[in-house]
C-alpha cells in the first residue's frame, strides 16, 4: 500500500527527510511586529531571532488552514498519516480534522488518520518517523494507526528553556501553576503531560536544570533499547550535544539524533532552548 505522511511545520524532521517525497510539511505562519514569515524551507533562524530580540512585542504563530490540509490529502497515496502539534497548544490538529472532512465530502473515502502528537517539534518527528517505519514494515493501515497511538502515549517530552515568556504571553502555560523567579536564575524543567505543559523540577542555572532533566528522563524511560532519543535545539548545538552525551551515559538508546528547530519551535522554545523526546 502506498502511503504519505503529512506534518505541520513544528515537526523538526531530520534534514534528510525534509525533501523525502513520502513527507509533506504544512507551514504555520510566524508573526513578529509587521513581519509575516512562512515557516517553510525559506525560514532563516538567525534573521528571525534577531527580529525577535529587537522587538518589544511577543512573537506569535497561526496554524494552517483546513484547506491546506485538504489539498495535501489529494494524492495517489492510499494511506495518509497526519501528525500535528499538541491540540492543547495549537489549532493545527483541529484544522487537520476539518481538512479531512472537506476532503471526504469532495473526493470520497480515503484512509486518513490524524495523530494529535500531544507534543511538539522533535516529538512530532518521532511519531512521523515511526509512521514511516511501521508503514514500511508492511502493516495494514489499521495496524499502523493502533501502533502509532500506543507509541505516542508512551513517549516522553521534556524541555528546558532560557525563558518561558513567549509561552506564557501566548497562553501556552495553563498547566504550570507558578512560574519561578527569573531574577534568581532558576530555570524550570518542564514536561508534556497529555499534551499540556507542566513544571516537573527546576535548577539554578541552565546547566543544573539540564542535568536535572536528564535524571528525570532516566528515571521514567521504559525499554530504551527500542527507542530513539531526539533533541531539538534553538541555536545551541553544543548545549544539545552535552545533553545527548549525558543521556547516553545513563540510558542505552537504540539511536540518538540532534535536530535544528524550525520556525514554530524557535518561536516558543526561544534562543538556547532544548527539547528532549524519547
Amino acid at each position: 500500500m502506498s502511503y504519505k505522511i503529512v506534518v505541520d511545520s513544528c515537526c523538526d524532521l531530520p534534514s534528510e527527510y525534509r525533501k523525502d517525497p513520502r513527507f509533506q510539511i504544512i507551514p504555520l505562519i510566524l508573526q513578529i511586529d509587521d513581519h509575516t514569515i512562512i515557516d517553510d524551507e525559506t525560514f532563516d533562524q538567525a534573521d528571525y531571532l534577531a527580529k525577535v530580540a529587537a522587538s518589544e512585542n511577543c512573537a506569535r504563530t497561526a496554524c494552517p488552514s483546513p484547506e491546506l490540509y485538504m489539498k495535501s490529502f489529494v494524492s495517489d497515496a492510499e494511506d495518509i498519516y497526519v501528525v500535528t502539534l499538541s491540540s492543547k497548544l495549537s489549532g493545527s490538529y483541529n484544522s487537520a480534522l476539518l481538512g479531512k472532512e472537506l476532503y471526504l465530502e469532495e473526493y470520497g473515502h480515503k484512509n486518513i488518520h490524524i495523530v494529535d502528537s500531544l507534543s511538539a517539534c522533535c516529538g512530532e518527528a518521532q511519531i512521523a518517523l515511526k509512521a514511516m517505519e511501521l508503514a514500511d514494515s508492511g502493516m495494514s493501515f489499521d495496524q499502523v494507526v493502533e501502533s502509532l497511538e500506543k507509541y505516542r502515549d508512551e513517549m516522553l517530552t521534556y524541555f528546558v528553556l532560557d525563558s518561558l515568556e513567549t509561552l506564557r504571553k501566548n497562553g501556552r502555560l495553563t498547566g504550570v501553576k507558578a512560574l519561578v523567579a527569573t531574577t534568581l536564575n532558576i530555570k524550570p524543567v518542564c514536561c508534556g503531560i497529555k499534551g499540556e505543559i507542566a513544571q516537573k523540577s527546576q535548577g539554578i542555572g541552565i546547566r543544573k536544570a539540564l542535568i536535572k532533566m536528564t535524571e528525570l528522563v532516566a528515571g521514567e524511560i521504559l525499554n530504551p533499547e527500542e527507542k530513539t532519543l531526539m533533541i531539538t535545539h534553538v541555536n545551541c548545538y553544543e548545549r544539545a550535544a552535552v545533553v545527548k552525551d549525558l543521556l547516553l551515559k545513563k540510558i542505552p538508546f537504540r539511536k540518538a539524533l540532534i535536530v535544528d528547530a524550525a520556525g514554530v519551535a524557535t518561536t516558543y522554545a526561544g534562543d538556547g532552548g532544548i527539547v528532549v523526546t524519547c
